[in-house]
């Protein structure tokens, strides 16, 4: 099938991903802290589902510009890496975050170090009918480490490490998402998502174009190659299957982190089904790359922002023009900021704006079924573990 809309970001002439130069001339601004850590991001649609980011951290006051794009199986153009690909890399940065402040508060050396970690969500049910929902499953994590510690004490050095991450706040307990809905400059109420109290936030319209980036020589995201083939069960291969009635299948998002010499971490994606290329990501809790809570808000944004593309190119439905802007709030890192505690987070709060000639009803189903199917917010509202495993090299 042919690919859906144009390929702006291949064609744009900016680096897919940078540090934003001026945030505040763009007007994006970030949330007042609670926990540790609050986040902004503005997620726009391009075309077909090629979808723009801008990413605030009122803890580290960067802005971090992204873009994401899917690959033949939503008939993309696989520019850039998928919207589920950034929550892993986050996540598996994250974890190396806590493991490293872990190993240096508690002084265990560690000579080596690799993470290896699959994702696996769900879609099931059919669209045309509105019962099609997406699903998260418990995540695994093999530890590749050279240390000193026998294996009981690695294992609960481990264990404590992932609970540390900001982002067990997310994956622990059940978090029911908050939204605002606007539909062509006028707020409406939700109909079957929880609506968040307060006022719905000024629409960031075409704001998002006045970003300009910093000075930097780094490659921060470049695209590796097809991704190694393997079995996944009910997973995807072929063009388009994303895009079909009826769904039944199992989606495996792979990451693979290794720390450079100049301490940037260097993370690889693996797009195990639906099959498609591999991404390498840098990230940096220190500025010079997209530090863990960045690419996770990120990704959130932009698998919600998918469902909308998917709802109304299936359904045929009128949406020319769509824009989220969400707030995500983390605790520090119970290693990494000292805490000592397991990692929190709050809901996540989304403001949707649509532009759109459908009615009200369907402008309020939009979201409806984007929340239902958004794979990330299923992980939010999912008890999840993660099932670690460790070898030694």
């Amino acid at each position: 099938m042919a690919t859906i809309g144009d390929d702006i970001i291949g064609t744009s002439g900016l680096p897919p991903f940078f540090k934003v130069a001026n945030a505040d001339e763009v007007g994006i601004d970030a949330p007042e802290i609670r926990k540790g850590d609050a986040l902004r991001t503005w997620v726009r649609s391009f075309s077909g589902f090629q979808k723009e980011a801008l990413v605030r951290s009122a803890k580290t006051g960067d802005t971090w510009r992204l873009v994401s794009d899917e690959g033949p199986y939503l008939n993309g153009h696989d520019a850039a890496p998928c919207p589920l690909a950034f929550l892993s890399t986050g996540m598996v940065a994250s974890f190396m975050n806590e493991i490293l402040a872990l190993a240096e508060i508690q002084g265990v050396d560690i000579r080596k170090l690799k993470l290896v970690q699959d994702n696996y969500y769900t879609m099931k049910g059919s669209m045309p009918k509105r019962t099609m929902v997406g699903g998260a499953e418990n995540i695994e994590l093999t530890v590749e480490i050279d240390c000193d510690l026998e294996d009981a004490a690695l294992n609960e050095f481990l264990v404590n490490a992932t609970y540390a991450s900001p982002l067990n706040g997310l994956m622990r307990g059940q978090l029911e998402s908050l939204f605002k809905l606007g539909k062509d400059g006028t707020e409406l109420p939700t109909a079957k998502v929880a609506e968040l109290d307060g006022a719905l936030f000024p629409d960031p319209g075409d704001h998002f174009a006045k970003a300009s980036p910093a000075a930097s020589d780094l490659m921060l995201m470049q695209p590796v190659g097809p991704t190694p083939k393997k079995e996944v069960a009910k997973g995807t291969t072929s063009g388009g299957s994303s895009l079909s009635d009826e769904q039944d299948r199992r989606l495996n998002i792979g990451a693979v982190a290794v720390l450079r010499e100049d301490g940037l971490k260097d993370l690889q994606q693996m797009q195990y089904s639906p099959y498609g290329t591999s991404f390498r990501f840098l990230s940096s809790e220190d500025g010079r790359a997209p530090d863990a809570n960045t690419l996770i808000s990120a990704g959130i944004g932009f698998c919600f922002m998918t469902q909308f593309g998917r709802f109304v190119s299936m359904l045929k439905l009128d949406l020319p023009d769509y824009r989220i802007v969400q707030d995500t709030h983390f605790s520090l890192g119970g290693a990494s900021g000292g805490t000592g505690r397991a990692g929190e987070a709050d809901p996540i709060e989304t403001h949707v704006y649509l532009e759109t000639s459908e009615s009200n009803e369907t402008a309020q189903e939009m979201l409806d079924i984007s929340e239902q199917t958004c794979f990330l917010h299923a992980f939010c509202r999912t008890d999840l573990k993660t099932k670690l495993k460790v070898v030694r090299v």
